[in-house]
C-alpha cells in the first residue's frame, strides 16, 4: 500500500558513516549509563508488600496515590485489578517496617478519606523473586535474540542476520540506556515492551532485507549501494504508514494509560523511532559493509542446459 511514491531513490547511504558513528556514540553513552547508573527497578524486582483493598464503589485510584504520598511513599504502584472496586497497591521495602506495620499505615490513610475500605489480603514479597524475574527476562531478551538471528539467517544470508541482530541490540541497549539515565522506573511491563520492541524492530529490517533481494534479482547492473537506496526509498511510503499509525495507538496508552501504562508506553515510543532508524542506517549499513553481493542471495543453478536464476531462501 503507498499513499505517495518516491520517483527519484534517495541515496541514504550516502550519509551512512556519519549517522553509525552517532549510533556508535550513542550505543557506548547508553551503556555506560547502564554501567554505572543501573536501573530504579520497581518492586516486582526488588521485592515488597501487596496489598488488596476493596471498595463500595469505583476506587479513585488517584486519591488512592494522593494519600499514599501523604505518608511518605514515593516509589508505589496502584492499580485496578478484577472490577473497579479493587485496588492492589505495592509498596517498596521500608526500613523498620514489615508488611503489617506498612498495611495499617496505609489503611489509616486511605479510610482517612474513605471509611468503607476494606482490607483483602497483604502479603511480603523477597527480593529472591526479583532476582528470579530478571534472570528470567534476560534469558527470554537471549532467546529472542538468537531465535531472530537463526531466523534472518535461513530467510536470508548469513550477512543479513549479523546486520539485523546488531541493529536491534541496537535499539534494545539505547531504551535500556535511556532507562538508567533518567531513572525511569523498570518494571515488567517496560520489560515486555522491550521484547516487543525487538519483534516490531526485526519486522521492519526483514521489509527492507526483502525488498533489497528482490531488487538485486531486477537491477542486475546497479551497484549494491544503488541497489539498498533504491529498496530503502521504495519501501519509505509502508515505512510512515505503519509507524504513524502504530505510534498513534502507543501515544494513547502514553497520554491516557495513566501510571500503570506509562513507562510500557515510553518503552515503545523510544523502541518505534529507534527501530525505524536502526532498520535504516545501521542494519543496511551494516549488509553493505559486510560485503553483501547480488551472487549472496540470487544464485545461478542449471536446468536443462540453460541457466537460469533462483531466489535462495
Amino acid at each position: 500500500m503507498e499513499l505517495f511514491r518516491i520517483k527519484r531513490t534517495i541515496p541514504f547511504m550516502r550519509h551512512a558513516l556519519v549517522l553509525n558513528l552517532i549510533s556508535l556514540i550513542t550505543f557506548a553513552l547508553a551503556v555506560f549509563f547502564i554501567a554505572t547508573r543501573g536501573f530504579h527497578l520497581s518492586i516486582e524486582f526488588t521485592g515488597g508488600t501487596v496489598m488488596e483493598t476493596h471498595y463500595q464503589q469505583s476506587a479513585d485510584l488517584g486519591q488512592v496515590r494522593n494519600a499514599l504520598s501523604e505518608i511518605g511513599y514515593s516509589d508505589f504502584q496502584v492499580q485496578n485489578f478484577g472490577t473497579s472496586r479493587d485496588v492492589m497497591i505495592r509498596l517498596p521495602v521500608a526500613e523498620g517496617e514489615d508488611a503489617t506495620v506498612q498495611s495499617e499505615k496505609v489503611m489509616a490513610a486511605l479510610q482517612a478519606d474513605t471509611p468503607n475500605v476494606e482490607l483483602r489480603r497483604v502479603e511480603f514479597v523477597g527480593p529472591q523473586v526479583g532476582e528470579e524475574l530478571v534472570t528470567n527476562g534476560l534469558l527470554a531478551l537471549l532467546c529472542v535474540v538468537i531465535g531472530i538471528m537463526v531466523y534472518l539467517a535461513l530467510r536470508f544470508e548469513w550477512k543479513f542476520a549479523i546486520a539485523g541482530v546488531v541493529a536491534n541490540f541496537h535499539d534494545v541497549i539505547i531504551i535500556l540506556g535511556f532507562f538508567a539515565f533518567f531513572q525511569w522506573e523498570f518494571s515488567l511491563a517496560v520489560l515486555a515492551g522491550v521484547l516487543a520492541v525487538l519483534g516490531y524492530s526485526v519486522n521492519e529490517s526483514v521489509v527492507i532485507m526483502d525488498r533489497i533481494r528482490e531488487n538485486f534479482r531486477k537491477q542486475r547492473r546497479a551497484s549494491t549501494t544503488e541497489v539498498i537506496d533504491g529498496a530503502i526509498t521504495q519501501t519509505i511510503s509502508r515505512t510512515i504508514i505503519t509507524h504513524t499509525s502504530t505510534q498513534i495507538m502507543v501515544l494513547s496508552m502514553l497520554i491516557f494509560g495513566g501510571p500503570t501504562l506509562h513507562y510500557f508506553a515510553l518503552a515503545l515510543t523510544i523502541g518505534i523511532w529507534f527501530g525505524i532508524y536502526s532498520s535504516v542506517f545501521v542494519a543496511a549499513a551494516i549488509a553493505m559493509w559486510l560485503g553483501i553481493k547480488r551472487e549472496d542471495l540470487v544464485k545461478p543453478v542449471k536446468k536443462d542446459d540453460a541457466e537460469v536464476e533462483v531466489e535462495e531462501g
